[in-house]
């Protein structure tokens, strides 16, 4: 099992710089950051992709990657440049992590324009948000007249170093989020459950067959992430209760965990020397 670590950008790189090294010195996989402006009352929120740009120069072996981007706050075009920038400042590094972003109470949409999309529409740009991503890192020119976004002979040669671009890790537990990582991505994103009263396990377990079907009528297979997190399993109380729950996942099919970085102003504090214990285990455990 891939492991992967969630980073806190809320301080300045000096303090924040030791983080993405001790990360890289413990072995996880990947190192992810949050896309956000603000995040449950956290402050201040660093740029995802200044803090990206920081630590790819700065590490040199550790995947890095956003987790995750969304159409909120971020126009194709620039989010592109600044992707491309990052893949070759981190020598072929990094991973793009897209979802749809939350409601405008839950995170940043409306935080420019006070909209509230509705459900269907929020699938909508998302949709479409990610079909032009695609086009744009593929290059070399891109024109695209979309209902939300669009772009004229937008020059984006020479692409990444990645080919044929950067690989995307989508967050979608619905058909149609399920349908684009079958399409577009490398890996999959689950948070679980996202309804009160139904366990994080049981909704992985019932999502699974869904994008396997999903990945079937595309041909493809991907990698499936779990943020964990869910407030009812104690990934970081111990040892024995990360290797009982990533037993567990495994079993089901999940091949990526993503843990929070304990942060004492956060929802998951906890203790470092579990995580340290964790990065520990040998790959597959």
């Amino acid at each position: 099992m891939r492991g992967g670590v969630i980073l806190w950008p809320i301080g300045s790189w000096s303090e924040t710089r030791e983080q993405w090294l001790a990360a890289e010195e413990l072995g996880f996989d990947v190192a992810w950051v949050y896309d956000h402006v603000a995040w449950r009352g956290i402050t201040p929120w660093r740029d995802a992709y200044a803090t990206l740009a920081a630590a790819a120069v700065e590490t040199s072996r550790i995947r890095i990657g956003t987790l995750v981007t969304s159409p909120n706050f971020r126009h194709p075009l620039p989010t592109a440049h600044a992707v491309r920038a990052i893949d070759d400042l981190s020598g072929g590094r990094l991973d793009l992590g897209i979802g749809a972003g939350g409601t405008r109470r839950a995170s940043d949409a409306g935080i420019l324009d006070d909209v509230e999309w509705p459900l269907a529409e929020r699938a909508d740009r998302f949709a479409e948000w990610v079909e032009l991503m695609d086009l744009l890192l593929r290059g070399p020119r891109t024109t695209f007249d979309g209902r939300f976004w669009s772009v004229y002979d937008a020059l984006t040669e020479p692409g990444c170093v990645q080919r044929p671009r950067v690989p995307f890790a989508i967050a979608g537990a619905g058909p149609r989020g399920m349908r684009l990582a079958a399409k577009y991505a490398d890996t999959w994103i689950t948070m679980g459950s996202l309804r009160p009263g139904v366990p994080c396990f049981d909704a992985v377990r019932a999502q699974l067959p869904r994008l396997d079907e999903a990945c079937a009528a595309e041909g493809r297979t991907v990698r499936r992430l779990l943020r964990t997190g869910d407030p009812d399993e104690p990934w970081m109380d111990s040892i024995e209760s990360y290797r009982d729950l990533a037993g567990r996942y495994a079993e089901l099919g999940i091949t990526d965990l993503a843990l929070h970085w304990p942060h004492e102003r956060s929802p998951f504090a906890s203790d470092l020397k579990v995580l340290e214990q964790i990065a520990a285990e040998p790959a597959g455990s």
